[in-house]
């Protein structure tokens, strides 16, 4: 961690400590992980039928990373790096099953 990092943890830290935090709107009460206040508008209607089909952001995020290491894969002239970078794939793609296996979602057609 570098030393802004350190500060702010203090800092946080010792505001908690001291009930600073106890005060504010929506203290002790669940988050809302529905909220999509963070995504941008013109993705909102995309990120929706996502959700209602499924998938979610994790899902997604661990799809990207399985894409961009297939490109690296290709572009790849050195075999142990091809190795690894097969290894990583293959451990993405078994998370990636994992995620959709537990909600019932098929991963390959039979």
């Amino acid at each position: 961690m570098d030393f802004s990092s350190i500060v702010s943890e203090q800092r946080i830290k010792k505001a908690y400590e001291d009930g600073e935090f106890e005060n504010l709107p929506g203290y002790g009460k669940p988050l809302n992980l529905d909220d999509d206040r963070g995504i941008p508008q013109e993705l909102k209607m995309a990120h929706r039928i996502m959700k209602n089909a499924g998938f979610t952001t994790d899902e997604m995020n661990v799809k990207k990373e399985m894409m961009r290491i297939e490109d690296l894969m290709r572009a790849c002239e050195n075999e142990e790096e091809e190795r690894e970078l097969k290894q990583s794939l293959n451990e993405k793609m078994l998370k990636y099953n994992s995620m959709l296996s537990k909600k019932r979602i098929k991963t390959k057609n039979k």
